[in-house]
């Protein structure tokens, strides 16, 4: 696949993109890191970073998230909301506005998971989310939405996934940005719709799980927490990762 890194690139994608400023790299730690700091450099709302790899790409709680060079999309917007209103559903809403965007350029379903994972059918992942907020005092400054997705399914990484192999980036990239500052301009809690969405996608309803709590998934409530019906009733859980039973984390 074409390298994204080069300066000549740049002015041009955004334009494409419609967003103010694009930085593109051969190689960095992480999209994340690197929003952050130009972040604090004052770059402005709809600032996009895309790199050919990672060599320290993370996830939730800090995972690692495999980013070879350019077997996927590896990238971060940074957002610079009014107000933190929608941010604690905010990975929920990508992963249900992502889904369709995503399958059309996959080879089978698309399937969402509590609280910021998109997978294919066959319970292989393919697209991440990590949402990160940075304060000053009780005002949110900015907000950095990294997104991974697998174009190829990383060697020797279990239940991975990718997208049909002659997926262009440039492809994926201008079809994503818009879906995501899109959701990121809705704010509030989930909506009814957006509820019925994530509910024909979820691929955890009805399975048996032992994280966050110990039970069977019943779905998820407007304000992002996942319902999980124990022996005691159902308990709503806001934090944690989701682990089937029988599965490792």
């Amino acid at each position: 696949m074409p390298s994204f890194a080069g300066i000549d690139a740049a002015p041009a994608l955004a334009a494409v993109l419609g967003v103010p400023r694009v930085a593109l790299f051969a190689t960095v730690k992480s999209t994340m890191d690197e929003a952050h700091r130009l972040a604090e450099e004052g770059a402005p709302a709809g600032t996009v970073i895309l790199s050919d790899e990672q060599t320290a790409g993370r996830g939730r709680t800090g995972r690692q998230w495999v980013s070879n060079a350019r077997d996927g999309l590896w990238m971060t917007i940074l957002e610079r909301p009014a107000s933190a209103s929608g941010l604690d559903v905010l990975s929920l809403r990508l992963g249900i506005h992502l889904a369709p965007v995503l399958e059309a350029f996959a080879e089978s379903a698309v399937q969402v998971k509590w609280p910021n994972d998109i997978y294919l059918s066959g319970a292989r992942k393919l697209c991440g989310i990590l949402v990160e907020a940075r304060w000053r005092d009780e005002r949110i400054e900015w907000v950095a939405i990294g997104i991974g997705v697998n174009i190829r399914a990383p060697e020797g990484v279990p239940h991975a996934g990718g997208l049909r192999p002659t997926t262009h980036r440039r492809d994926l990239v201008t079809a994503i940005v818009p879906v995501i500052r899109s959701a990121v301009s809705v704010g509030g809690p989930l909506t009814s719709d957006e509820l019925a969405q994530f509910a024909a996608r979820d691929l955890s309803v009805g399975r048996r799980c032992v994280q966050p709590a110990v039970g069977i998934v019943r779905g998820i409530t407007a304000d992002g927490a996942l319902a999980v019906e124990g022996d005691t009733g159902v308990v709503h859980c806001r934090r944690g990762s989701l682990v089937f039973e029988g599965d490792s984390e």
